[in-house]
């Protein structure tokens, strides 16, 4: 099984903490779309004859493209790869997109699962972010998708920032509890380098993310969570039971995946690649059928390092059996010696004997213990 994730480029605004590549202009969408799907003819080799299990549109700002064209990706995906009959199928979308008659043209699509953007439900945040909708289109967009029979969404929410009051918090979770959404992606405010939060930051015209106030917020969704059913299945990431992602939980697991379009990153195991993150210099390439990404052979140090990464993160963990069986002998063995300090602090423990998960308090860390648990032996 394997999956396919679109960078689609283009966003109506550029929002204040956002470092992801896009564009605001939608001068040369429609040729940055013609040769992403060029570049999916010429990768179709990359996953090998893997099945495609999921198809995710991300960004940038999905919704903003027309959703014949999001149809014309999916079909072009069917005709080069087996897809899976349930296979699950997302499309990144922000609220203000989401109108009625939008959200009827999407129905006659194979999208089968929405990732909406909301961050927050109080209007002076959303200013405060620069993001493109309102409080009151947040709200109407969940339940737009919901009557028009999509059952499967999820909504983004970001905690930790100077106008979030714990209070203000409460409500968003509580909101979200209350129009039933299955799956909730959480993300703490971080200051990205060349940002205009990074800026106004520069120039004192906003204070400092406090620590403090995302590790208390962090906490509080964990059990406030917990308590309404829905299961920490990774460090970001809640879900009531059967409604993880596919497409991320993936990611984490290490099965493979191919990226198409600028900056989309691809992996099959034994190679990690990257493409450009300039829409003119992709388009020239692509003139060429020649994609413009670079290519990193993983060693078995990458391989098993990845695996700390991503499997850490999730409620399955590590498994210290499959670390010495997939990467080799010798492995579990420094690992195990590099995590003693994190098992004696309570951030780490074991569960079903030979399986390494994060306890909550460890989840603050997460980070920070998977990098002391990185193999490293050139710096040796």
């Amino acid at each position: 099984m394997a999956g396919i994730y679109f960078h689609i480029p283009f966003c109506k605004q550029a929002c204040h903490y956002c470092d992801f590549h896009f564009s605001t202009s939608a001068k040369y969408k429609d040729e940055i779309l013609q040769s992403m799907l060029k570049e999916l003819e010429l990768q179709k080799d990359y996953l090998g004859t893997e099945t495609i299990e999921t198809i995710y549109f991300g960004g940038g700002t999905p919704s903003v493209i027309d959703p014949s064209e999001i149809q014309r990706f999916i079909d072009q995906v069917a005709k080069q790869h087996h897809v899976s009959t349930d296979a699950e199928v997302t499309l990144e979308a922000n609220p203000d997109d989401l109108s009625p008659q939008r959200v009827k043209e999407l129905r006659q699509t194979n999208i089968n699962r929405f990732s909406v953007g909301i961050q927050s439900f109080f209007e002076e945040d959303l200013r405060w972010m620069n993001r493109a909708h309102n409080a009151q289109e947040a709200d109407a967009a969940i339940k737009r998708v919901q009557d028009a029979g999509f059952e499967n969404i999820t909504a983004d929410l970001i905690y930790g920032y100077p106008l979030l009051s714990d209070e203000k918090w409460k409500t968003n979770l509580a909101k979200i509890h209350e129009l039933n959404i299955p799956h909730v992606s959480a993300y703490s405010m971080t200051v990205e380098t060349r940002t205009a939060l990074a800026h106004f930051i520069a120039k004192g015209k906003q204070p400092e993310m406090n620590d403090s106030q995302s590790a208390d917020q962090f906490t509080y969704m964990i059990g406030q969570l917990r308590e309404w059913g829905y299961e920490h299945y990774e460090t970001s990431n809640f879900a009531k039971p059967g409604h993880y992602s596919r497409h991320n939980t993936n990611y984490w697991k290490g099965v493979s995946y191919l990226g198409i379009g600028p900056s989309a990153h691809s992996f099959n195991g034994e190679t990690r690649k990257w493409n450009i993150a300039n829409n003119a210099k992709y388009l020239e390439a692509l003139l060429v059928d020649r994609v413009p990404a670079e290519i990193e052979v993983l060693t078995p140090e990458d391989r098993v390092n990845e695996y700390i990464m991503t499997s850490l993160r999730t409620m399955w963990g590590m498994d210290m059996t499959r670390v010495d069986r997939e990467f080799g002998s010798g492995y579990s063995a420094e690992i195990e010696k590099n995590a003693a300090e994190f098992f004696d602090k309570g951030w780490l423990e074991k569960k079903d004997g030979d399986t390494v998960v994060l306890t909550d308090a460890g989840k603050l860390f997460s980070d920070h213990i998977a990098s002391e648990l990185f193999i490293d032996h050139e710096s040796k």
